[in-house]
């Protein structure tokens, strides 16, 4: 199947632009063009296209934040009432420190990851988090080194029936 410019599928032209930005997010479109065979004007309509349709959704500066003085790495579990997991979510999502929050299956409803500089810092954000109703319980491990933090899988990406915008019936 063959995308067209205005459809919300992904085909191989795609793929092979995506490809090439997860290993340099600043390669500029001529760069692209080259590195793929393609004309400029159509990796520009492509990109927009894969912007427009969410499978891009952004260009940004990947910061190791232990060069910055965030030593304390935690991961943290919640336990929350069923009712208000989503609310308990967001409001996490608005923390500074926090990274990342996931809306999990399990033993626990809810998994953030955050940075601290300090473990002072780490036991306040534990104590505010705790004095939120809806959390029952939390357990938070200290992540004591890293070893993979990407936000890209090192596979070659690949065309799924869903990013085909076929589906299976």
């Amino acid at each position: 199947m063959c995308s067209t410019p205005y459809s919300g599928s992904v085909d191989e032209v795609d793929v092979k632009i995506l490809e090439v930005l997860k290993a340099n997010a600043r390669a500029s479109l001529r760069d692209i063009a080259k590195a793929i065979g393609k004309s400029p004007s159509l990796i520009h309509s492509r990109l927009r296209r894969l912007e427009k349709i969410g499978v891009v959704k952004g260009y940004t500066v990947l910061v190791d934040y232990r060069m910055l003085g965030y030593e304390v790495y935690a991961l943290t579990l919640l336990q929350v009432e069923g009712g208000h997991i989503a609310d308990v979510e967001k409001l996490l999502a608005t923390e500074p420190n926090v990274r990342a929050v996931f809306d999990i299956t399990g033993e626990y409803d809810v998994a953030i990851l955050a940075v601290f500089s300090s473990v002072s810092e780490l036991d306040k954000f534990i104590k505010k988090m705790l004095k939120v109703p809806y959390i029952k319980r939390s357990v938070t491990n200290l992540i004591l080194r890293v070893v993979k933090d990407s936000p890209h899988i090192d596979s070659p990406l690949h065309i799924t029936r869903k990013s085909l915008g076929t589906h299976s019936h």
